[in-house]
């Protein structure tokens, strides 16, 4: 079946045989009597032939208007006498020749799937060039001087309709994608699948920039083609957080944006931390920064839910915290910058919030969500400071439940909320007397049980347990002594919630602490009966008439000695400290230092005892092989480390972990400098 909307004449037709039968201008229909008449230099159209372009054809034909549309018969087709004859025609035939049905024709383009999806082109040349091959054979040698790969480099060869250029578009083969751009015609860039996506879409999406230029480079026009949904290239790569990709696309997407792609786009990059490129886009056009989209959400409510674009809300390990103060290493910078950039974005947005009047504000500060309760929960301390500081009056804003962000920071454990509270002085005293529909303070809050959330961030039962012991200390050092007795609708003081909500993990952090006890004490007690052993049983023996070592004068029989002795004394006292965790009464309150520093003792007296035993041992043989072996020294050394090195990095998180929160600065340590005011 041939489309005959795609041929179009370039020159008038002779007609003979018929008054004023002429060929319309613009299509040239071809009708079922159409016979395979054609000159030496002209291939018969049918099923198996090749896209034609630019082909100049000159023909004697009957033609009839076709009953059915446009199709092609054999050779054996009759013309009716009266058929109009239609002599030296001029046509330029634009067709796809080569139907394209859904199941049947895919199977003969897999050779040219693969090779686009693994960047072959050479494999796909040799497929182009198999085609014209069969051209050739079909219809003779010069057939192919009117065959060129149009139609092969624009079939649909998925059944997602689509072309070669999506699929190396999609697998990100830069050559590939620029040699088939060169076979193919401008517009042919824009055919798309059945989603409705060009190959520019599969580019944004796959984030490689080059693919994208040579495709506008070629066609303009393509960054402003709509893909599903409605979405533009630049959306689907901002989506996805292609920096550089969106960067490229913005500057030649400009004159395609509308005032509902530009709000669209400003939520994409403050969703996916493109904070750069939103701050672009609102220097240009800043009433952007109030513009609510189908969600009815601006990009100020969306930035209130990320607490990972502010430094404040990462919950960044031990050794992140360490490497978050070097900021030469690259990945360090580039997480400082996007923290500072969302600092900025939060400014440029708030800046443009208070020009509104109090009605409108209220209501953006309201609906859909409250975003500065919101980044209270989420503990954006950054984002908080921000809006204070230009509108202080938002310290006295509550919730529904009458709490403040003081009591939500509370509620949700967030401690660089809480701490923001003594930059505002003696303020705090009416703030903490807030009480809710329950007569809670802010006290009873520090007594419930912290959400799993953030209870789970801390490692282990008996360290979540110090830690809820440590926000209830703290809370209370901001009450004032009516409230610490105050008892709620339930008839509940703080410390009687505090004691009911935390019996089960109370359970918990002793189940946790004598499992560790129990099994560290019995690496310690080996390590003492081993070492007390080797005291007795010295490497080369004793002279028999004195007892004297016989290695006594040899110095590594100096380093045995003194570290077994030091291994026996470290282990005992490991296993002492361990023996007091067991043997410990299990108060609430024993959490918040007694046991801890006692884990921490006998860790570090365990860490000594192995350490000291290994140098024992590799003393020994030393001492044993050192006459044929000289070399000896240097392999045990490295091999005595292994076990050391292994237990201090498997330990080292748990051990940093009860310093930091019992001998450390603890969460709740202020900076000199105030955020507030």
């Amino acid at each position: 079946m041939v489309n005959s909307d795609l041929f179009r004449v370039k020159e008038k037709v002779t007609v003979q045989g018929g008054k004023g039968s002429v060929v319309p201008r613009n299509f040239v229909s071809i009708g079922s009597c159409f016979p395979a008449v054609a000159s030496p230099n002209y291939a018969a159209a049918s099923p198996k032939s090749p896209h034609i372009m630019e082909t100049h054809v000159t023909a004697t034909a009957n033609i009839l208007p076709p009953p059915n549309g446009p199709h092609i018969m054999g050779t054996s087709a009759a013309a009716p006498p009266n058929c109009p004859r239609i002599t030296e025609t001029r046509v330029t035939a634009t067709a796809n020749i080569l139907p394209i049905t859904p199941h049947a024709n895919l199977v003969r383009y897999v050779p040219l799937y693969q090779a686009a999806l693994k960047g072959d082109w050479e494999r796909a040349e040799k497929f182009l060039q198999e085609q014209q091959k069969e051209i050739c054979q079909h219809y003779g040698p010069n057939s192919a001087l009117i065959y060129d790969y149009r139609s092969i480099v624009t079939a649909r060869i998925t059944n997602a309709s689509e072309t070669a250029l999506h699929i190396a578009a999609g697998a990100r083969r830069v050559h590939f994608v620029e040699e088939l751009v060169k076979l193919m015609h401008r517009e042919d860039l824009e055919l798309k699948n059945k989603d409705d996506n060009t190959a520019l879409c599969f580019a944004a999406a796959s984030g490689i920039t080059q693919i994208a230029k040579v495709m506008v480079a070629k066609n303009p026009k393509l960054p402003g083609i709509r893909g599903n949904k409605g979405a533009t290239p630049l959306y689907v790569a901002t989506l996805l957080g292609h920096r550089d990709m969106v960067w490229y696309l913005y500057s030649a997407s400009k004159n395609f944006l509308t005032e509902h792609d530009l709000v669209k786009l400003l939520i994409a990059t403050v969703t996916t931390n493109l904070f750069n490129v939103a701050l672009e886009i609102l220097s240009k056009c800043p009433p952007l920064a109030i513009v609510r989209d189908e969600n009815e959400e601006t990009a100020l409510h969306i930035l209130a839910q990320k607490p990972s674009a502010f430094a404040s809300g990462c919950n960044f390990g031990i050794w992140k915290r360490f490497l978050y103060s070097f900021p030469y290493i690259k990945q360090v910078y580039d997480t400082k910058v996007m923290h500072f950039q969302a600092i900025e974005v939060v400014k440029v947005l708030w800046h443009e919030v208070l020009k509104l009047d109090d009605k409108n504000m209220s209501a953006l500060l309201r609906e859909p969500s409250r975003p500065l309760f919101v980044a209270a929960e989420l503990g954006i301390a950054e984002f908080i400071a921000v809006l204070l500081r230009d509108y202080p009056d938002l310290l006295w804003k509550v919730n529904s439940d009458n709490q403040s962000i003081f009591h939500t920071a509370v509620a949700h454990h967030q401690e660089k909320i809480f701490i923001l509270i003594h930059d505002i002085g003696a303020l705090k005293d009416l703030i903490t007397s807030y009480v809710d529909g329950n007569n809670n303070n802010m006290l009873h809050l520090a007594g419930n049980l912290a959400p799993s959330s953030r209870l789970n961030t801390i490692s282990g039962a008996a360290l979540q347990m110090q830690r809820e012991h440590q926000w209830f200390k703290e809370v209370e050092k901001v009450m004032q002594p009516l409230y610490m007795e105050m008892k709620n609708s339930e008839g509940k003081t703080p410390r009687t919630l505090f004691t009911e909500k935390h019996a089960n993990l109370v359970k918990e952090g002793e189940k946790w602490m004598k499992d560790t006890a129990s099994s560290c004490m019995i690496v310690a007690t080996l390590i003492a009966t081993v070492v007390f052993a080797a005291a007795f049983t010295v490497p080369g023996g004793n002279y028999d008439d004195k007892g004297i070592p016989v290695f006594l004068e040899v110095r590594s029989f100096i380093v045995f000695a003194i570290s077994d002795a030091l291994a026996l004394f470290s282990s005992i006292t490991s296993v002492l400290m361990f023996l007091s965790i067991l043997t410990s009464r299990y108060a609430a309150e024993d959490f918040l230092e007694t046991l801890p520093r006692r884990m921490v003792l006998g860790l570090t007296t365990l860490f000594v005892s192995i350490a000291t035993m290994v140098i024992a041992f590799s003393a020994t043989l030393f001492i044993v092989l050192r006459s044929r072996l000289d070399w000896i020294a240097i392999p045990i050394a490295i091999l005595a480390c292994v076990p050391v090195t292994m237990f201090a990095l498997l330990q080292f998180p748990l051990f940093m972990d009860i310093i930091h929160s019992t001998h450390g600065f603890g969460i709740f340590y202020r900076p000199g400098k105030h955020m507030l005011y």
